[in-house]
């Protein structure tokens, strides 16, 4: 059991983690597309890498949080960089297998990787679960993936309005994105973040360590949000923001 505070809104101490997820409730997507939510941990000053990994900066305390958000989404999706680096997994322990089958979902969310024309390694945990698996690629991307079903998408890099529509095809209403900050740079470019669930470590790294989102354009636009919820565990955040039209939905 992981005991955190509610600093915002309605502060309250003392609350049980899973309890206080429990009833998650995501706003009703866009017409066109699935709703889009961003789950990151990053350091106080906005790295999302330790060593190579995200293990060093949250605790184990965000990474039940990071399996409790993907208890109500329909997909989890990474990048195929992120994918290489750490092996990648987007499914749920049996436990949270449960309560989905419970609240009428299929017990694993569709598991996601965005990559482009490089080949997608198959050696990682990835590919060792029972959840299904969608891989999107670039037109000169592999066309075959073993164990996953491959979907070549028209453009040299996959557009994220792209992957959304394909995904709304295939009845996926919500999307859990986790990384890395190549493809996080590309949904937030095309403005299709939604939500952002942000876990702020107590470390202050500096160094050459990789941010939430990767070096955009300067003429970027700045996009405003509203911030949900402030939650503590011990000396960490965890945050909840929405963007855009949901901000006032």
């Amino acid at each position: 059991m992981f005991v955190i505070d509610r600093l915002w809104p309605e502060p309250a101490f003392g609350l049980d983690l899973e309890a206080a997820y429990a009833d998650l409730a995501l706003p009703t997507p866009p017409t066109d597309r699935p709703w889009v939510g961003l789950n990151m941990v990053t350091s106080l000053d906005g790295r999302a890498q330790r060593s190579g990994t995200t293990d060093e900066i949250g605790d184990r305390a965000d990474r039940r949080l990071m399996r409790l958000l993907r208890v109500g989404v329909d997909a989890v999706a990474v990048g195929a960089g992120t994918l290489r680096a750490v092996g990648g997994w987007t499914d749920v322990p049996a436990d949270l297998a449960a309560v989905r089958v419970a609240a009428g979902r299929p017990p694993q969310p569709l598991g996601v990787v965005i990559g482009g024309t490089e080949s997608i390694p198959t050696e990682g945990r990835w590919f060792n679960t029972e959840q299904p698996r969608l891989v999107v690629v670039g037109r000169d991307g592999p066309t075959y993936v073993p164990g996953a079903e491959v979907l070549v998408a028209p453009t040299f890099h996959p557009e994220p309005d792209w992957v959304l529509g394909a995904l709304r095809e295939r009845g996926i209403g919500s999307v859990l994105l986790e990384g890395g900050p190549t493809v996080n740079a590309r949904f937030h470019a095309a403005g299709l973040i939604d939500e952002l669930f942000w876990t702020v470590g107590p470390w202050l790294l500096g160094g050459e360590g990789l941010p939430m989102i990767a070096p955009q354009p300067p003429d970027q636009t700045p996009r405003p949000a509203t911030l949900v919820s402030i939650h503590r565990h011990d000396d960490e955040l965890f945050l909840r923001y929405r963007f855009g039209d949901a901000a006032t939905g």
